[in-house]
């Protein structure tokens, strides 16, 4: 008995099915409740998909951490690629109704991220290597600067770029953060992977890498502090700020530290603790956004002050692999629905998008490699360390989605920004392997590395 093939009416009948599915229930094709929970599922599903498999590709054909991967597989995911072969099934799966979904679904990923980062943080590194460590910073950071200084005013003469209306302080600032952000904890993950940990070049580069990111990230602070708020929002995000950092690190710090004694004590994390624990995130995370700042920086500072040892271990094993593998995949996929590198479409665009590029290559690498030099470090170690420096990644990410988010910058500006941070970034390992791990690795100073697949 043979098999009939499916008409071309039951195939269109199945597609009219699916697009029915998908589309608004409530009046006028507005979405309802159900409605923005179905697409929520099997936006997360392809998701997570995508994520892993690029993530996996990268690791496997060109040795880049899976982070990596899943920056580009959010890009993938947006009107840069999909949207641009596909754009009924990439408007039909991500319908702009459900980005403020997906946007709240973001920061919650990107904020137990960097809330777990904190947790990792580790003040002994600022003692070691203080003369070399401080002269890289301090080129990384002034460097950027003095060339956003340069090329803001040019930035600020093509429209759509910058929101209307923004001082060129504000552009400058903002643009000279995002240059001199250094993705520190990428940094730390490269290192990690790469046998660093315990070097000379390790400990200078994450020493520097820690500096840049918080002096960027107070630079942002103070842009969204004064940018378009008043006096009023400034005062209160200055002051609120500061305050909540303070009461978190002096009296904070003591209210929590029993929670750790309670791990120690009891050989492993009960729900009850970690429910404080997850209660004490989110209430940083709310004061920081609601001060007009940013619900990372709640989570950053909350993660800094959390019991270490055991405490840390166990926190990370209960709540690494969610945020990692289900919620941070959600930051980059927002992120690529906001990336339209299609914006990039005439040449004076495309100038100055590697304009941006060949810039903040220059005031990194280049800068980070001189300050390396002139501080008494061997022209090879100079250049590992430029190498490292250079990554963006993540936080990069991070910033200028705050950017557009809060109407600093336009969308073409942003997936400019976007490209910036994922050349830099995946240049950063091969980079280093070239001018430093391989002849380190020949020499015996440093381990080989491991199995790229040992390090998902």
């Amino acid at each position: 008995m043979s098999v009939q093939p499916a008409s071309p009416d039951i195939w269109a009948h199945t597609i009219e099915v699916i697009t029915t599915t998908l589309s608004g229930h409530g009046p006028g094709g507005a979405f309802t409740p159900t409605d923005f929970s179905v697409h929520f599922f099997l936006q997360l599903c392809l998701i997570i998909l995508a994520c892993r498999v690029v993530g996996f590709l990268g690791q496997k054909f060109l040795g880049q951490p899976q982070v990596v991967g899943e920056m580009i597989a959010g890009v993938i995911l947006g009107p840069s690629l999909l949207g641009l072969l596909l754009p009924e099934i990439q408007g039909t799966i991500f319908p702009k109704e459900t980005k403020n979904v997906l946007y709240v679904g973001a920061q919650l990923g990107v904020g137990l991220y960097m809330f777990l980062v904190g947790t990792t943080f580790r003040a002994d590194h600022f003692a070691k290597k203080g003369k070399s460590a401080f002269a890289v910073s301090l080129s990384g950071i002034t460097v950027p600067f003095l060339l956003a200084i340069l090329i803001t005013p040019w930035l600020m003469t093509v429209p759509g770029l910058f929101a209307e209306g923004i001082s060129q302080f504000n552009a400058t600032l903002f643009m000279g953060a995002c240059i001199a952000l250094t993705a520190f904890p990428m940094l730390a993950r490269i290192i990690n992977e790469r046998g660093l940990a315990n070097s000379s070049l390790g400990t200078l580069t994450l020493t520097a890498g820690a500096f840049d990111d918080a002096v960027s990230w107070c630079v942002l602070a103070v842009v969204l502090a004064t940018f378009g708020g008043g006096p009023g929002v400034a005062v209160l995000a200055v002051v609120g700020g500061i305050a909540w950092t303070l009461f978190v690190v002096t009296i904070g710090k003591r209210m929590l530290a029993p929670l750790g004694r309670m791990v120690e004590r009891d050989g492993e994390m009960s729900y009850t603790v970690l429910a404080i624990t997850l209660m004490a995130f989110c209430i940083s995370a709310f004061i920081m956004d609601a001060v007009g700042i940013h619900a990372i920086f709640g989570g950053f500072i909350m993660g800094v002050v959390m019991p270490r040892g055991k405490f840390a271990e166990e926190l990370k094993k209960k709540v690494e692999p969610l945020a990692v593998i289900m919620l941070l995949p959600m930051f980059f996929t927002y992120s690529g629905l906001n990336t339209r590198l299609d914006m990039v479409n005439s040449v004076q665009l495309l100038v100055i998008a590697l304009a941006i590029l060949l810039v903040s290559i220059l005031a990194k690498f280049g800068a980070c490699y001189a300050a390396a030099r002139l501080s008494g470090e061997d022209n090879r170690t100079a250049l590992g360390i430029g190498a490292l420096m250079n990554s963006r990644g993540l936080m990069e990410l991070i910033i200028i989605n705050i950017g557009l988010q809060k109407g600093i910058i336009g969308p073409a500006l942003f997936s400019m920004l976007v490209l910036m941070a994922i050349v830099t970034t995946v240049m950063a390992s091969p980079l280093f392997e070239a001018v430093y791990g391989k002849k380190a690795r020949e020499s015996g100073e440093l381990d080989a590395v491991p199995d790229s697949s040992a390090t998902s």
